[in-house]
């Protein structure tokens, strides 16, 4: 499958790669240029890819309080909350935004697992909820870097300054209907824009005609910038085979009031703890960890590293894995097992960078 935008990515000399059945550009330039370019300034990423599933009706809320694991009453009309959609046994079956608007709640979602959250939520819905799945015909852009505004200013209506992180509004960019919405997932201020698939192109092409146009970037550097803030990647840290809470989300599940599928369980994990728990690793000698390498302590097994990289931000290698309980304290030294030799690790904490709010670039 193609986004509306792959026609630019390969005019721009993007290396395209399969990911989850897209061709999606990886790089343009370069993973590291395009992560500190987000770092430092702005970067513009097609995630087209990601899915929209629409839910309406007037018991819309009521149901997706008990089919998803956060507090959704919480949330009002162009707010959004981070949350995950559970199996029956407290498995992960994706995490996702929801997004409050003014009739009705999006769902965006990850791009590999479309189709079982259309499933799932649509097996599960009363009569009288709508589920829709919108996919195909949404494009949406992430524009992410400290200079975000100063990007998206001279081509939307009305100015984006006065959202917070976690709002949304319809807004106009280039003349074309859109929601924009102060999200992303990189850890960089920025927002996603969201519009009609087929006028994607004409966001794309205005925003990189701006004065103080971003740089394209790939899902190589998405990659490498949500796991320096040590955001999971479903399939690398979150899956059906863990509950939420060893991956240190807690935070996203109202366990106060319960009553979506797999609570009981996170309840119970969340009091007597987990046998393991998702930590950041960096090295402290040359190498890189990948997912699948084995971690050590004193030579004997101890966890797996979930996602690895040589940080771009830091210059050495980093990633997340899953450890024994006993081995999660931040200073821990582990060893990684990489390509048969052992290097010396530590755990660390999260986020890997400087979490404080940037300061924005608006002038």
């Amino acid at each position: 499958m193609r986004t509306s935008l792959h026609a630019a990515h390969v005019a721009a000399g993007a290396k395209i790669v399969d990911f989850a059945g897209w061709e999606m550009p990886v790089e343009y330039l370069g993973v590291r240029a395009e992560h500190l370019a987000v770092r430092e300034r702005c970067g513009l990423f097609d995630v087209s890819h990601m899915g929209q599933i629409e839910v309406t009706g007037p018991g819309a809320r009521d149901f997706l309080q008990t089919t998803l694991t956060n507090d959704i009453t919480r949330i009002g009309p162009g707010q959004a909350q981070y949350t995950l959609l559970p199996d029956d046994d407290g498995g992960v079956i994706d995490d996702l935004l929801a997004y409050a608007l003014l009739d009705r709640f999006l769902l965006v979602v990850n791009a590999s697992n479309i189709d079982a959250c259309v499933g799932r939520i649509t097996g599960l819905a009363p009569a009288g909820v709508e589920v829709v799945n919108r996919s195909p015909h949404v494009g949406m852009l992430a524009l992410q870097g400290p200079a975000w505004a100063k990007a998206l200013t001279p081509v939307a209506s009305p100015e984006p300054f006065s959202l917070q992180y976690m709002e949304a509004t319809e807004a106009s960019v280039a003349g074309v209907p859109c929601l924009v919405a102060r999200t992303g997932y990189t850890g960089e201020p920025g927002v996603e824009i969201m519009c009609d698939a087929d006028q994607a192109p004409a966001v794309w092409d205005a925003l990189m005609g701006t004065p103080d146009r971003p740089d394209a970037a790939g899902l190589g550097a998405r990659d490498t910038l949500r796991l320096e803030m040590g955001y999971p990647l479903y399939g690398n840290e979150l899956s059906r085979d863990r509950s939420p809470i060893p991956a240190g989300l807690k935070w996203a599940c109202d366990l106060k009031h319960g009553g979506f599928p797999g609570a009981e369980r996170m309840q119970r994990e969340a009091e007597n703890g987990t046998p393991e728990k998702l930590v950041g690793i960096m090295l402290t000698e040359r190498g890189i960890p990948r997912g699948g390498c084995p971690v050590l302590v004193g030579g004997e097994p101890a966890g797996i590293v979930t996602s690895g990289t040589l940080s771009p931000s830091l210059g050495v290698g980093a990633g997340l894995a899953y450890v024994s309980s006993e081995h999660a304290e931040r200073g821990t030294r582990l060893e990684v097992d990489v390509r048969g030799k052992p290097k010396a690790a530590e755990v660390v904490t999260l986020p890997m960078v400087d979490s404080s709010p940037r300061k924005e670039h608006h002038s």
